[in-house]
């Protein structure tokens, strides 16, 4: 603290850290690419982290939620206020929708097999998908409590390529949550577990004019 005090010496006291210019010339980008390729970038990376990642176009994605959510075996899934009604279209009425009400508890979060949200964007250069707890989304817990995290992500206009031009279209005072694969952690012998701190399993789709015909 006395260094941090010493470094202080020459502020005035009434200052704020909005007077003060911060020069940014770092690169906001790296290298030079078109949407398709950012969104190419995106799949990758997001599959380096082990996120299983689908492509298709908008008609399709009904129907695709309704495979992934059949092919785990879900009895439930969590539903977000806000998420598109045609987005569970195609999913029978045999699997319970549960929806993210303020009454919902982490024991009820416990027994729901999945959940379907939307994002609020995604970062080509570092395959991370971001939350900021919009109604399409839903509240922080409904994505860390289940076991299944499908995730829908619209082409190309969510995907920017770095965190800079994430962080421009993201608000700073929303709770957002930062997801790069699905939730795992190493102990000192490097053995690798999943879902200790969120899903086990995270697919994203990528949906939109350019993934048409594409799977």
């Amino acid at each position: 603290m006395a260094r941090v005090r010493r470094a202080l010496t020459d502020v005035p006291r009434a200052e704020t850290p909005d007077e003060v210019p911060v020069e940014r010339a770092y690169h906001r980008v790296h290298g030079d690419r078109t949407a398709a390729e950012s969104v190419d970038l995106l799949a990758e990376h997001l599959a380096d982290y082990r996120a299983i990642v689908h492509r298709v176009d908008a008609p399709s994605l009904p129907a695709l939620i309704a495979r992934l959510l059949a092919d785990r075996g879900a009895t439930g899934v969590a539903v977000p206020p806000g998420l598109p009604a045609s987005w569970l279209s195609a999913v029978p009425d045999s699997v319970r929708r549960v929806p993210d009400t303020a009454e919902l508890t982490p024991h009820d979060l416990d027994a729901v097999s999945s959940v379907v949200t939307a994002c609020a964007v995604a970062v080509a250069e570092t395959g991370t998908v971001v939350l900021d707890a919009a109604p399409d989304q839903g509240r922080r817990r409904i994505t860390l409590v289940p076991d299944h995290h499908v995730c829908v992500i619209r082409v190309p206009d969510q995907v920017v390529d770095s965190v800079p031009q994430a962080l421009e279209r993201l608000d700073p005072t929303r709770p957002l949550t930062w997801i790069s694969g699905p939730s795992a952690t190493s102990d000192i012998e490097l053995d690798r577990v999943e879902g200790v701190h969120g899903p086990r399993t995270l697919e994203v789709i990528l949906t939109g004019p350019e993934t048409a015909g594409r799977s």
